[in-house]
């Protein structure tokens, strides 16, 4: 599999480093600091949560799809949690892979064209969109790219509620099925990072029936 997604990957003119387990993986990212990380959960040495944690760790901001052959909702919620932005459950199409990836690089490229500067206000929580970072009671944690992109998605919309189909459309540029929970997943990670209280929260809200809104 390896071989066969370098191979097509180095024929759309992507530059790709391999790494057969999970220690190597994490050394190569460090060293070579990659635009996008494809990650397998199966490693021979440990597993690829593991391998996620450790490299958000030191850097909080590179796309990371998971790959793997579990498909059960706890696994994806485990791989969200430990910093995975999408996850494609083999088998898979190498074309929706190449599209998924395409995906990020025109997202991260229209980020990062964005104005410097810009920050959101969320009662006393201060999420500074390019910097991807939000600072409460003196605390500065980092954001992921899709974090960023929600946040940013339901600021446009204030105070209106946003459908997980549209945000699954205009971020992630993939579909809805009815068991795709990334945008909830994404949802409860935020609301630990800006809400004084993630299950009551009164910014980030729940719409029923409908999606999420912000409120500030």
């Amino acid at each position: 599999m390896v071989l066969g997604l370098r191979d097509a990957l180095e024929f759309e003119g992507y530059a790709v480093l391999t790494a057969a387990n999970g220690e190597d993986g994490v050394a190569a990212a460090r060293r070579e600091s990659p635009s996008c990380i494809i990650l397998d959960i199966m490693l021979p040495d440990q597993n690829g949560y593991a391998v996620c944690e450790e490299i958000r760790a030191t850097n909080p901001t590179v796309p990371i799809l998971m790959l793997t052959a579990r498909s059960q909702e706890a696994d994806k919620i485990r791989g969200f949690e430990a910093g995975a932005d999408d996850y494609v459950t083999k088998p898979f199409s190498v074309a929706e892979l190449l599209a998924r990836i395409g995906a990020v690089f025109r997202r991260v490229e229209a980020a990062s064209s964005r104005e410097e500067g810009q920050r959101l206000v969320i009662d006393d929580a201060v999420v500074d969109l390019r910097s991807q970072t939000v600072t409460r009671g003196g605390r500065i944690q980092q954001l992921g790219f899709y974090e960023v992109e929600i946040l940013r998605l339901l600021a446009e919309n204030r105070g209106s509620p946003v459908s997980r189909d549209d945000m699954l459309d205009r971020i992630w540029g993939i579909e809805a099925g009815p068991t795709n929970r990334t945008v909830d997943n994404f949802i409860v990670k935020l609301r630990r990072k800006i809400e004084k209280n993630p299950e009551k929260p009164s910014h980030i809200l729940t719409v029923y029936g409908q999606g999420y809104k912000l409120v500030s």
